[in-house]
């Protein structure tokens, strides 16, 4: 029995919907219940990880009109913006682009997806700004100076990613560690949320498609297409928002052996329209297949299961400050990708609203001031245990749960794709 997007956009406005997370979905089916089309209308999914396509087009006034001709070059906090595409001659506008994945001129760690954070958080940035006679300036600016910020996704939201591990003999600097990557499989990287990624609960984009309403980062946004780098088997999409908007909590920077790379977050409503995608919606972590992909050839070697990585494992990163050594340098101090660890009285802190759960740290912590059991990947009669985590699956549940409360409150407004995307 198919139903159409409009019959259950009409039961969300009378208030007659029956919308459950994704997670909520698991946790009926777990426990031997069943679901029908008449048990659910909509699920909320979400997932929030290192997305590398990632930039913002930021406009606003840095000086009176008259002040220069043309800005040739700027940077905000260190961060390279690209000029234009409006040249805003004689205006005193600075039109620009920022990626994601830039690095800070004077701080190695510190690239765009920090930038975006700290603007969401409402911190002042410093803008440097070069003109075409060769005139410097600088100023400070904060997102609500900006009468348009908006954030782009490439390629966002893969209907889940991949697991890297490091066959070789040597070490390797990449993207997908946060340090450099150990040889002879002595441990994995992961990223996807599972089940409760979007495309993964609607794989034929029966109902997410061109003009679906989202939540990027927490501020409402839309669809605008397939993404790059998309393909059947591994569909993703781009979108926008508006980032002032956006909540800091689900957005940032994170620091890799490779330069820093952007955190994002998409929370999408998947309308139930027929038994194909309640299906989908019902596949447990541990019948969704997982490549294993060497680091250094980017060729499958293996595949795992999402089983592996969210299946009785600690989504969250447990501190035990009165275990720390006082060991003379902290290393899961200095590898944390978001730098969510600090000291206060000598004594190891955890900044909860910055800690990615990546698990990096409980590897490392030599007190075990810092715990969580992470798992392991388990395919071709090997056992590699899982050392860092790009996904943040927690993150993600709550923020399944933050779009479940709006669609049900009536803040947030599904919308009717105007345009199918080819998987």
């Amino acid at each position: 029995m198919a139903r159409s997007f409009s019959e259950i956009k009409a039961k969300v406005d009378r208030g007659e919907a029956i919308v459950l997370s994704a997670q909520e979905v698991r946790e009926i089916l777990d426990g031997g219940n069943e679901l029908t089309l008449e048990d659910v209308d909509v699920v909320t999914c979400a997932t929030r990880a290192v997305m590398s396509g990632t930039y913002a087009v930021l406009s606003f006034p840095v000086a009176k009109a008259g002040s220069f001709l043309r800005a040739k070059s700027a940077w905000l906090n260190g961060v390279p913006a690209e000029v234009g595409p409006c040249p805003n001659e004689r205006l005193g506008i600075l039109d620009l682009i920022v990626f994601g994945t830039a690095h800070s001129r004077s701080d190695p760690k510190y690239g765009g997806g920090h930038l975006f954070r700290d603007l969401a958080e409402g911190k002042n940035v410093e803008v440097k700004v070069e003109t075409d006679a060769g005139k410097d300036f600088e100023v400070e600016v904060g997102l609500s100076d900006m009468p348009q910020a908006r954030l782009f996704g490439t390629r966002h939201s893969f209907k889940n990613y991949s697991a890297f591990v490091n066959p070789g003999e040597e070490r390797v600097a990449t993207i997908f560690h946060a340090t450099f990557f150990d040889p002879c499989w002595n441990g994995a990287s992961v990223s996807g949320c599972g089940h409760l990624n979007p495309i993964q609960n609607d794989p034929f984009l029966e109902t997410i498609g061109v003009g679906t309403r989202v939540l990027l980062n927490g501020a409402e946004g839309f669809v605008l297409g397939k993404g790059t780098r998309s393909s059947p088997e591994k569909p993703n999409l781009s979108g926008f928002a508006d980032m002032h908007g956006m909540d800091p909590e689900y957005m940032g920077g994170f620091a890799t052996s490779c330069g820093p790379e952007c955190v994002s977050s998409w929370a999408v409503p998947i309308s139930v329209t027929s038994e194909r995608v309640l299906e989908s919606i019902a596949a447990p972590d541990r019948s969704i297949p997982l490549p294993v992909m060497d680091v250094v050839e980017r060729r499958e070697i293996g595949k795992a299961t999402y089983g592996d990585v969210w299946e009785e494992v600690d989504l969250e990163v447990e501190i035990h400050p009165v275990a720390c050594k006082r060991c003379t340098q902290c290393i899961p101090e200095s590898i944390c990708p978001t730098r969510a660890i600090g000291f206060e009285d000598w004594k190891p802190t955890l900044d909860r609203n910055r800690c990615f759960n990546c698990g990096l740290c409980s590897t490392a912590c030599v007190g075990e001031v810092f715990r969580a059991h992470l798992g392991s990947l388990r395919f071709d009669g090997r056992e590699v245990p899982i050392v860092v985590r790009q996904s943040d699956r927690l993150r993600a549940e709550r923020l399944a749960e933050v779009l479940k409360r709006r669609i049900l409150d009536h803040s947030f407004r599904m919308t009717e794709m105007v345009e199918r995307i080819s998987p």
